[in-house]
């Protein structure tokens, strides 16, 4: 018996006015784990604003858990190039996730505040954090999130190595959840961490 998908890409097309970036993407996936693999500019961060709904597909289809609707705290997604409400403190963002999404798991948030080493930088408003601290922040908040597609970005930039090592133990952690696809978008695959799909971009 096949494996259930959760997450079905088929055919995806998108193009910026002065470039084509995804020809035709096209990847299945059961609840777990996976990698966007590609070099700088293959298009790796546009798939995720598509994947969130931030974009609109030119051509293709995205469906999550056989066609629900990506909405009501299902989709997690937070660009790290973005600035998040540079005024806001770390804590204050993560206190505003518990609203939107029905499935946070508050213990879960503070295993990764602890994994982290962020627990000094939570009253920090984001303008103030280091590009890994901002990172890591976002990676607690997704993690912790629960949502049924969880997007992040190129996580280990400005990240120590003990926090690259957290990350590998907590992906792996995720990646026995049942209900849940955690898509990453890095250019390389984490050693030690279990992908269930790898999704090559071309160059």
């Amino acid at each position: 018996m096949a494996e259930a998908w959760m997450l079905q890409v088929q055919g995806l097309r998108f193009a910026y006015p002065e470039c084509a970036v995804l020809q035709g993407v096209s990847f299945t996936s059961p609840a777990g784990l996976v990698l966007v693999r590609g070099d700088e500019s293959s298009g790796k961060t546009t798939l995720l604003r598509l994947l969130a709904g931030e974009l609109t597909p030119q051509a293709g289809h995205i469906a999550l858990q056989g066609g629900a609707a990506r909405a009501g705290g299902q989709v997690f997604w937070a660009d790290p190039r973005a600035g998040q409400g540079d005024a806001v403190a770390a804590q204050a963002w993560l206190d505003g996730l518990l609203a939107q999404y029905p499935q946070w798991d508050a213990a879960a948030l503070a295993a990764h505040i602890d994994g982290f080493a962020l627990q000094e930088h939570l009253a920090k408003p984001f303008y103030a954090l280091s590009t890994g601290s901002k990172r890591k922040v976002l990676m607690a908040g997704a993690l912790a999130s629960g949502a049924a597609l969880t997007l992040i970005d190129e996580p280990v930039g400005g990240l120590d190595k003990p926090s690259i090592a957290y990350l590998t133990e907590a992906l792996a952690q995720v990646a026995a959840q049942p209900g849940r696809v955690v898509v990453v978008a890095h250019y390389e695959a984490l050693p030690g961490v279990p992908w269930g799909t790898v999704v090559d971009l071309p160059g």
